[in-house]
């Protein structure tokens, strides 16, 4: 006896009508980046090794999928990794490839590869999957989609206010103000002033990952993270203060001010957030609630100016992104800034579904089906099969001339609005009966009629 089919934990396969609910997201986003004019470019699912390691920071080199080498992979094994069980070592000589965790460090990989071919400032958005070795849970997957849109080549912050207004047109679109969210900036600059501020410079990698968990394990156990990492007690009660802050910009500015008032970074960091704040509340923002987060930190290490966070109750975040000044440095190509966010689409799936804002999809599968009823009835139906999907409309013709409830409950199964019958008298008289299989009324129509009802 076969075992039963499994798929990796993790990961889901798609019906139709997921599917449908799917494209609906993307269509969605690209639609919006598309206004903003950014244009769509791929990158290949695996990259280098190289290329991803190192990129993102610690964190995030423990959630890249390594792809070991093709052939005999451990003739050319690190035989003293693998003696002493040491498994950093032994990867290295054993797997030159992964799948990329993200689309924003090989965007900056493509970046330097095709600087000569790019105009900048460069505005680029690609939706592909991405695949992270986590702890699958709810909204949290191994294999899911991001759709990102990065502008590179410019400093400028108003780049920052253009993805802050895309998220208002994108989820004003799709929770059709229906669903309450938020979006939540900070600066990597406040962030290393903080550091700064309380003796801990040489610790920020640490207290941004740590403070990145605070939604997760709350504010004592981050601060125990902290502690076990070396931050000194006393620099940990200065911390304290920045989780207990309430909504309000201006208060959180001045304490930011005040606490940072020595560290030229952080000054440099609340002037930025002023700049974003002061542009997006001149445009106004459709349906989104704008905030100041000073514990938002983001996890991955490359980010250095502004970082956006997007998040519903009960949902861990469905968009984030930020400020990168030198990314593509790695690759050979420094000081180029840029700056992006990433829609997650397989939690604003679960969003759209949990909250039922999906709209109907009619037309995103067959329209019409054409009832078999032997070889005479579908030679003649073939030609008006092709007629109405050269005219758009979605339609099939049952393959082969079964019981007439077997057809029907094959209609029905498949959503299918309208069953088109032809037998000999409509063949006689040029007609069509079309039975709407919602309703349960037929009529009587040419196919040109029956093109014009899908008008």
């Amino acid at each position: 006896m076969s075992n039963k089919p499994s798929i990796p934990k993790g990961t889901r396969d798609f019906s139709p009508i997921e599917m449908a609910r799917r494209n609906y997201i993307f269509d969605t986003i690209k639609k919006v980046y598309k206004k903003y004019g950014f244009q769509q470019i791929e990158t290949p699912a695996m990259e280098n090794l190289s290329t991803l390691f190192g990129s993102g920071g610690d964190e995030s080199d423990k959630l890249i999928f390594k792809i070991l080498n093709s052939g005999d992979y451990l003739s050319k094994a690190d035989g003293k990794a693998l003696e002493e069980k040491n498994s950093t070592g032994l990867t290295k000589s054993i797997a030159e490839k992964a799948l990329h965790y993200d689309l924003t460090v090989p965007f900056a990989r493509y970046v330097v590869q095709n600087q000569n071919e790019i105009t900048f400032p460069f505005r680029r958005f690609q939706i592909q999957p991405v695949w992270r070795a986590d702890r699958p849970q709810k909204g949290r997957y191994r294999e899911f989609y991001q759709c990102d849109a990065d502008i590179i080549g410019s400093d400028s912050l108003l780049n920052e206010v253009d993805l802050i207004k895309i998220i208002d047109d994108v989820f004003t679109e799709l929770f059709q103000g229906k669903l309450n969210y938020t979006v939540s900036i900070n600066n990597r600059k406040v962030l290393a002033g903080i550091a700064e501020a309380i003796g801990e410079t040489d610790k920020l990698i640490d207290i941004t990952v740590a403070i990145d968990k605070l939604d997760k394990i709350g504010v004592d156990k981050v601060l125990e993270e902290l502690q076990f990492k070396g931050v000194d007690i006393k620099a940990l009660t200065k911390l304290r203060p920045l989780f207990e802050l309430k909504d309000d910009l201006n208060e959180n500015l001045k304490f930011l001010e005040n606490l940072l008032s020595t560290s030229e970074i952080g000054k440099k960091g609340i002037e930025e957030l002023r700049t974003v704040f002061n542009y997006v509340n001149q445009l106004g923002l459709k349906t989104s609630n704008l905030k100041l987060d000073v514990t938002l930190a983001r996890g991955l290490g490359y980010y250095t100016g502004t970082i956006i966070e997007v998040k519903v109750d009960n949902f861990p975040s469905i968009t984030g992104g930020g400020r990168y000044d030198d990314l593509t440095g790695k690759f050979g190509l420094k000081d180029v800034s840029g700056v992006g966010i990433s829609f997650g689409a397989d939690r604003i799936y679960d969003v759209l579904l949990d909250n039922n804002l999906y709209p109907e999809f009619k037309g995103d599968s067959t329209q019409v089906l054409f009832i078999n009823f032997g070889d005479k009835e579908q030679d003649y139906c073939l030609p008006l099969l092709f007629q109405l999907r050269d005219a758009g409309v979605n339609a099939e013709i049952y393959p082969e001339a079964a019981k007439m409830k077997k057809q029907m409950t094959f209609a029905n199964n498949k959503n299918i609005k309208y069953v088109v019958m032809v037998g000999s008298d409509e063949m006689e008289a040029g007609k069509l009966t079309v039975k709407n299989m919602e309703s349960g009324e037929q009529e009587s129509l040419t196919i040109e009629e029956l093109i014009t009802l899908f008008k």
